[in-house]
């Protein structure tokens, strides 16, 4: 893929399994660890949000403690890291995953919508409508989003 000038960029294509697009044109993919990783290009960095240390990958890689349909152990550190997904994603391939890529991905991949200016309250209706119509699974998780903010 290249940009304007002819350099190549490096971000996922934007019609790859999981990937969804951000207001902004970033491109973000989502996916469930338990399943098979898709085919095609590897992340360059990945953040996964799992109750115990992920399995590790041959891309950089960052772990948020944050056990199954729950919320994040440590929110300021859950700001911190989906604040450097946004960041990341207008260059690279970002891939966030939990183990079933729908509740806690969902959920993070709507916290970054919110950085990238969808409004808290239409972000998990963003993110249902464009990643996963299941994302984002319990009550607490929308209000989470709904109280996130940029």
């Amino acid at each position: 893929m290249t940009d304007d000038r002819g350099s190549a960029t490096a971000t996922w294509q934007p019609t790859a399994p999981g990937v969804l697009r951000l207001p902004s044109g970033r491109l973000l993919r989502g996916r469930g660890l338990r399943h098979p990783l898709p085919d095609g290009e590897v992340p360059e960095f990945g953040v996964y949000l799992l109750g115990k240390r992920p399995p590790e990958v041959d891309w950089e890689a960052r772990w948020l403690p944050w056990p199954d349909f729950r919320l994040p152990s440590d929110r300021e550190l859950a700001r911190e890291v989906l604040r450097e997904v946004w960041e990341r994603s207008a260059g690279e391939r970002v891939e966030v995953a939990c183990a079933g890529g729908r509740g806690r991905t969902g959920t993070a991949l709507a916290c970054v919508a919110v950085l990238d200016g969808v409004p808290a309250e239409e972000a998990v209706a963003f993110v249902r409508a464009h990643y996963d119509r299941h994302a984002v699974e319990t009550p607490w998780q929308r209000r989470y989003v709904q109280r996130f903010s940029g």
